[in-house]
């Protein structure tokens, strides 16, 4: 809102400075004039010995108070341009009033559209062409004199740059706007970006967090004979998982509120590869039967990109796995190297035990999965095979 106002003010003083050098100048032609260089056509008794006197465009009481006047109108050029330019234009055929007149035909250029703009010049154009037929006709061919030439050229000249700086002008406004339109619609999208991104990953992590304490509560729930310790035991972890899970809340949470990436603070940190081993012992502690076979040729150089998105695979394998074949083992194999890349694979059983209810899924995992395939320059396949469920993928690893 400041800023604003400062911008305000800032136009308004601009505005009063141009009304304060206008009405200099004008004055400054006025004497000029009544010295006989005139710089737009005056149709007065002197420039055409017989014209328009008898319309009263002849006379002025006194051009120094008409000229100051004229100038103070430009206070309102930007919201009136148009008019302005129209009526100074009119006024100066028998008063000089040439520069706020200009000033008015710049202001057309630069807030009012190109047409409008070619009609207010050709009307300022007009009285010039009025200007040389009138002496052709009245007084002779006006090339006899040069004294009678000047006046229509000057006029041309003025209206000219008037107009041209006024697109000019024009011009640099659009395009000022447009390139920050364009930073506005790119922070906008990397925004965007950015939060599906988190979507993505918190789909992953809430999900893993979820199912892993919908498992402990169905243990609780089939198992009513257990011991105190195994009742405290599974309490501890469904604790942990629902804290957790909080967490990872809060955090996306303060991502989306947050209206600018300086306000998300630093990014939470990211799983690699090397963590595999404690996220298939969460789900082996759940009571899954876990195997990892890992054959990877200088595992600890694996790219970070590579190493997230094959841990984000396998969590949701796991996560699916628990969802839809609680019971199941699992199996992960991850081969490959550089500049093969990585071949990844989890498999377990399609069929369930029949002694849990499966968890419910819209398969947004795995669409996120194949979004994080493809922009890690990878692919993503899944489906059945016999009574086996298969989720395979491979990365690329360059050298």
């Amino acid at each position: 809102m400041l800023t604003g106002m400062q911008s305000q003010f800032r136009g308004r003083a601009l505005d009063l400075l141009i009304v304060l050098l206008a009405a200099g100048l004008s004055l400054a032609v006025i004497q000029l004039t009544g010295r006989g260089l005139a710089l737009f056509p005056q149709f007065t008794f002197e420039s055409l010995a017989y014209p328009l006197n008898a319309l009263g465009l002849g006379e002025a009481s006194d051009q120094w108070v008409l000229g100051v006047a004229a100038c103070g109108v430009l206070w309102w050029r930007r919201r009136w341009p148009a008019a302005l330019a129209v009526g100074l234009t009119v006024a100066g055929l028998s008063c000089p009033l040439v520069i706020p007149a200009t000033v008015a035909l710049f202001s057309v250029a630069v807030y009012r559209p190109p047409v409008i703009t070619a009609w207010v010049a050709g009307l300022a154009c007009a009285p010039v062409v009025l200007y040389y037929v009138l002496l052709a006709h009245y007084v002779g061919p006006p090339a006899t004199t040069v004294e009678r030439l000047v006046p229509g050229l000057a006029a041309m000249a003025l209206i000219a740059v008037a107009v041209g700086w006024g697109l000019f002008v024009r011009s640099l406004h659009e395009r000022a706007e447009r390139a920050e339109a364009e930073a506005a619609l790119r922070a906008e999208q990397a925004q965007r970006t950015a939060r599906e991104e988190m979507a993505r990953e918190m789909h992953d992590v809430l999900a893993h967090r979820l199912s892993l304490l919908s498992v402990h509560a169905g243990a609780l729930e089939f198992n009513p004979g257990a011991t105190r310790s195994e009742i405290e035991h599974t309490a501890a972890v469904i604790r942990d998982s629902a804290h957790r899970a909080l967490q990872d809340l809060r955090t996306v949470i303060g991502v989306l509120r947050a209206p600018t990436a300086e306000e998300t603070g630093a990014p939470p940190p990211q799983p690699e590869m090397a963590d595999l081993e404690r996220l298939a012992q969460e789900s082996r502690d759940a009571g899954m039967r876990v195997r990892i076979d890992q054959r990877v040729t200088d595992a600890d150089a694996v790219p970070a990109l590579t190493g997230r998105t094959v841990y984000r695979i396998v969590q949701e394998g796991l996560t699916n796995a628990r969802k839809h074949a609680p019971g199941a083992a699992v199996r992960i194999e991850i081969t490959g190297g550089p500049p093969d890349g990585l071949t990844l694979l989890v498999c377990n059983r399609a069929t369930r035990d029949g002694t849990r209810t499966p968890i419910p899924g819209s398969g947004q995992g795995l669409i996120g999965l194949a979004e994080r395939a493809t922009l890690a320059g990878g692919r993503l396949e899944h489906g059945r095979t016999g009574d086996d469920y298969r989720l395979r993928a491979w990365l690329p690893w360059a050298t």
